[in-house]
């Protein structure tokens, strides 16, 4: 045995044999062992490291880092420590580790096992077994650790996946030296240069994240600027760094350089080593090989993005603008600035004007075409906007002359802001990339003016703070010149798209709804239209990312006084009922508008209009529409111009051409290549008030519409359904089991921590745990809240219809359906669905989500009760209970029917007719397939108009059928079977699918699970949907994993039944409608 291997093995034994050992103890042993075998190997092992995560030994020779070593202590099982969370960091990040008890040696190269050595084993009476040969194995494979090569990568793939797996090492470490460290930490107050600047409720986590990113891609970005075989080592990447980020610069020699936190160091150090053995020339040609479709240096982000943490990607809207899209975008806004603003060279426009001096005195000049990219993100705009402006100076004979314009007559001009840390990285570096490969080399003292700032925020300026915090608010005072005093002519991009928005600065917020708190003045307010308050209840739409880039963007462009929007986002606002005002306001600030629905909507389950596939040209659910808002200056006379067209379809198609090769031949992103806002087929539209929607619409089919009755306007009193935002606490299947919560809620048995534990309760603004207990507690009826609600449609359950389970059981439900004999209409103001079927009743309370879960349901109670405040409109009539109906709607029904109206139950429909009638035939209406297909468009942005008829007999059949409509959603009557449920079993559902008629011997099955199932659900019965709901999925997907009792079993299949009755009765409406005059009802 080798002498080391010998001296070691006695060491770990004379420890071992005290039975006091723990893994610390045998550590001096190995550190003396590995040491001895080469010259200059140091094995470090440093507590603070370990407690941030770092392996136990780390091996260096000199400053290289060669390898790391996991100790566990004698005895511990390696077979499962091997397949630990611990070790699978460990294995996916560093490319040269040993596993080790002490006795057994596992060595790993970049992830996989090569080598196991062992020198002894704990025999059967405590003490140690020497293996034959394991000195020499243990001391080969420990010298073959020592002289390990680490492969080089040359790939852009791998490179990206490795660096994602130290990133991941380093965020960890940062998290957990944030633990280790008091507030008064270079950490800390590196977090808090940020808060104070940039992003004010910044955590420890997003801190860390963000960091670490920064490192990774900063000393990406080093390496990729030096040169010939130089060694790359941390210290000096701050040196190496482009020359275009200053900012960058002075914060990476303070982040990486040798301040660096000593905890963190050795994950960092690993990283360089990859770097420098990346075969970073190889990295950069395939970063030249730019396609129409894809930006290498983006698509490498991506990569490591969806390797570091595939989450990011969607939480930070991070979705790289296909270089079609952009092409389009840049293409227009240069054609838009020759055509309509006599600027011949377009985008690369040279020329100066004369504006008002910062300082207010005298004049200084500028140049006119100032373009900015407010969301900047990794850069693809500008990239676009500088490859459109080299190709016009190469066309145009002047490439010998580049240099020169860029340096005083490109960088002048074109603007970014960023937030985030990482693609402002990514920017600075692939512009900077960009610029090179064109022949141009900055200066000493030039950069690109792309700044990290936060676009929604007031520019103001911000001096003496502490050392960090300070050079973060000297990009933002830069940025804030640019935001305030530049007269930009041009702002383009991709807001992100956040309906939960960050960004709630006084400054937006206020901007928004019509107040500049820089001047004071009052400008466009997006919460009102006409002049008049939306009258939203809750109108969080407006508060979305790309809506306050959007205000942003009209005021800068305003502030300038001529210019052009241009942005892709969320198509959202086209026709959103919430962005009415917004609409409003973009018409009378701008000329011309230019709207290109790309459609793509998952979340609307858009198809194109033949019924084929729609597709995003992002990888997102939101369908999307580029718009280009026009204000050519002077005196404004009239609303703008609004011009319309669709781009529907696949996203791409590809054919080979004469040589094999795949190439692009169709789709949006073939479409967009070969157009531009000159090539676009447009139809001008002339919105409407009080929509002003952005999408066409048929004028003379709306004005029939809208002379009929809106069901807000008949039905005054009603409200959104009740929210309990704890389901799972105060609504159940079972009664008896919803009595014990609630029992237990009321009871002394547990504390509130232990109640919050038991049933997942959280505190929030409306509901306080310890407050719902004391009220519960007061309410000497409290047993009367229980009761049965319409959860969803045909499915009812129990509840506890209170404010101590619920933060908005609501009043008027409370009031006038909870315990009480009523009829309700459920339906919803807007739909983001193709098609409209959002008209329910309920004769219980329903919640918000009853009709669609994403868009909330109201509650049209047909009764109110006399305990229950009401409006003066409403029918007068003061015994008992009275109708919801205004009296100006009762009034105009009676008239066209010369009929009279009674106040409670039905008529004669002969000499009179009642409430009851009333809502049978509006059911009846409501489900008439013409109705929905007709008015389509219509109902999709707001409440329903019900058309009313002076035909008696229309009224009486439509009364009938609508009146069968209501039986049978309320599960009353009875309806013969359709179905069979004809395998015994344990009625579990698990895993639900339909097979269709005709497959096999099947005639239209719902299997449960792997044996059961309903035999004989027909597919137009399996596909049919209430609201948002596909009936027949849905109720089963509500009980997976429950077992289906006989009344379950039975229930289904009258549910089955009555869908099966209703299509009949649709299709019935629609002739008896037909056969009476047809559209528009008369």
């Amino acid at each position: 045995m080798p002498d080391g291997a010998e001296q070691y093995l006695r060491n770990i034994e004379r420890a071992f044999l005290t039975g006091k050992a723990t893994e610390h103890t045998y550590r001096p042993a190995l550190e003396e062992w590995i040491e001895s075998l080469a010259d200059g190997i140091v094995a470090t092992n440093e507590p603070k490291r370990v407690n941030c995560g770092a392996p136990d030994f780390i091996i260096t020779r000199g400053e290289i880092p060669l390898g790391y070593i996991e100790a566990k202590d004698i005895g511990e099982p390696l077979d499962k420590i091997e397949p630990s969370e611990q070790m699978r960091r460990y294995l996916e990040s560093l490319g040269n580790l040993i596993l080790t008890d002490y006795l057994e040696f596992r060595w790993y190269v970049v992830g996989e096992r090569r080598l196991t050595a062992r020198l002894a084993k704990v025999g059967a009476k405590g003490k140690l077994q020497i293996e034959k040969e394991g000195g020499h194995q243990v001391t080969e494979l420990l010298t073959a650790f020592l002289n390990a090569q680490a492969p080089t990568v040359s790939g852009p793939k791998e490179l990206a996946e490795r660096m994602a797996a130290l990133a991941r090492l380093i965020r960890d470490a940062i998290c957990r030296a944030f633990e280790d460290e008091d507030g008064g930490g270079s950490l800390h107050q590196q977090m808090e240069g940020f808060r104070q600047v940039l992003l004010h409720d910044l955590t420890q986590e997003q801190f860390a994240d963000m960091y670490a990113q920064t490192i990774c891609y900063g000393l990406f970005a080093a390496r990729c600027n030096v040169k010939g075989g130089k060694r790359f080592t941390r210290e000096h990447a701050a040196y190496d760094l482009p020359k275009t980020n200053p900012f960058l610069s002075r914060m990476f020699s303070h982040i990486a350089g040798p301040h660096l936190d000593d905890r963190i160091v050795w994950a960092v150090d690993d990283l360089v080593e990859l770097l420098h053995r990346a075969v970073i020339s190889a990295i950069l040609r395939d970063f030249g090989k730019r396609t129409r479709r894809e930006d290498p240096v983006v698509h490498f982000y991506e990569t490591f993005l969806a390797a570091y943490d595939p989450t990011l990607r969607e939480t930070r809207g991070v979705y790289y603008t296909p270089e079609p899209v952009v092409s389009y975008i840049v293409r227009s806004v240069d054609h838009i600035l020759k055509k309509d603003f006599n600027l011949s060279d377009g985008l690369a426009d040279a020329s100066k004007i004369k504006i008002k001096a910062p300082d207010g005195k005298g004049k200084t000049h500028v140049h006119k075409v100032l373009i900015l990219d407010p969301a900047t993100g990794t850069g693809t705009f500008l990239q676009s906007v500088i490859d459109l402006i080299y190709e016009h100076q190469v066309t145009e004979g002047q490439a010998g002359a580049w240099s020169g314009y860029v340096s005083q007559h490109l960088l002048p001009r074109l603007f970014g802001f960023e937030l985030l840390m990482a693609p402002y990285a990514v920017a600075h570096m692939k512009l900077g990339l960009q610029l090179a490969e064109t022949g141009y080399d900055f200066k000493a003292d030039e950069r690109l003016r792309v700044y990290l700032t936060n676009t929604l925020e007031e520019a103001h300026e911000m001096n003496n703070l502490p050392l960090f915090a300070q050079w973060l608010a000297e990009e933002a005072n830069a940025a804030g010149k640019i935001k305030q005093g530049a007269p930009v002519v041009v702002v383009l991009g991709n807001p992100p798209y956040s309906g939960h928005s960050a960004n709630t600065g006084r400054w937006i917020t206020n901007l928004l709804r019509g107040i500049d708190t820089q001047t004071g003045e009052k400008t466009w307010n997006y919460f009102e239209v006409d002049g008049q308050p939306l009258g939203e209840r809750n109108p969080k739409w407006l508060n979305d990312d790309y809506v306050k880039f959007i205000r942003f963007a009209q005021w800068r462009i305003e502030k300038t006084g001529y210019g052009i929007l241009a942005f892709i986002c969320n198509h959202g606002y086209l026709d959103n009922p919430t962005f009415r005002g917004l609409r409003r306001s973009l018409m009378e600030t701008f000329d011309d508008i230019y709207v290109l629905d790309l459609h793509g909507s998952s979340k609307k389950k858009e198809r194109c209009p033949d019924g084929s596939k729609d597709e995003n040209v992002f990888d997102i659910q939101q369908g999307v529409a580029i718009g280009i808002f026009v204000k050519r200056g002077g005196a404004k006379k009239k609303a703008a111009t609004l011009r319309h067209a669709h781009l529907w379809g696949v996203r791409e198609v590809y054919k080979k051409n004469v040589q094999g090769e795949r190439e692009l031949s169709g789709g949006k992103y073939h479409w967009l290549l070969r157009h531009d806002v000159r090539k676009t087929k447009w139809i001008k539209l002339k919105p409407p008030s009080p929509f002003y929607l952005f999408v066409p619409q048929d004028i003379a089919l709306r004005a029939e519409y809208e002379q009929e009755w809106k069901v807000t306007e008949m039905m005054p009193v009603n409200v959104l359904g009740f929210q309990s935002h704890r389901d799972h606490f105060a609504i159940d299947f079972d009664e008896d089991c919803l009595h014990a919560r609630i029992a237990d809620l009321r009871g002394t048995q547990y504390t509130d921590d232990e109640l919050r534990n038991r049933y997942g309760l959280r505190d929030n603004r409306d509901w306080h745990l310890a407050d719902a207990r004391k009220q519960l507690r007061g309410d000497r009826e409290w047993k009367r809240w229980f009761i049965r609600c319409s959860y969803r449609p045909f499915d009812w359950r129990f509840c506890y219809f209170s404010a101590a389970a619920m933060d908005y059981p609501r009043r008027e439900l409370l009031q006038h359906v909870a315990n009480r004999a009523n009829l309700c209409l459920n339906t919803v103001r807007q739909t983001k669905m193709d098609s409209w079927q959002h008209a329910v009743v309920a004769d219980s309370p329903a919640p918000a989500v009853f009709v669609e879960l994403k868009d909330g349901s109201s509650v049209f109670p047909l009764y109110l009760y006399p305990d229950g405040k009401v409006p003066e409109s409403l029918f007068d009539y003061f015994d008992s209970r009275r109708p919801n109906f205004s009296s100006e709607f009762v009034d105009d029904f009676a008239g066209r029917l010369k009929m009279t109206f009674i106040p409670d139950g039905r008529g004669t429909l002969k000499k009179t007719f009642g409430p009851e009638d009333v809502f049978n035939y509006m059911y009846a209406v409501f489900h008439s397939p013409t109705y929905r297909r007709r008015y389509a468009e219509f109902l999709k942005v707001d409440f329903p108009r019900l058309p009313l008829t002076s035909n008696a007999d229309l009224l009486c059949a439509l009364c009938r059928l609508g009146g069968e409509l209501v039986k049978l959603h309320l599960m009353e009557g009875h309806v013969p079977l359709i179905t069979r449920y004809p395998i015994a079993g344990d009625n579990t559902v698990e895993a639900m699918r339909y097979t269709e008629p005709g497959q096999g011997a099947e005639k239209g099955r719902v299997w449960i699970n792997k044996t059961q199932y309903f035999e004989g659900v027909p597919p137009e019965v399996w596909n049919f949907h209430v609201g948002g709901y596909q009936v027949c999925q849905k109720w089963l997907k509500d009980r997976k994993g429950r077992q289906l009792i006989y009344d379950d079993l039975t229930h289904y299949q009258r549910v089955v039944a009555a869908l099966m009755e209703t299509i009949r009765l649709m299709a019935e409406i629609d002739e008896v409608i037909n056969g009476y005059g047809g559209w528009p009802i008369q």
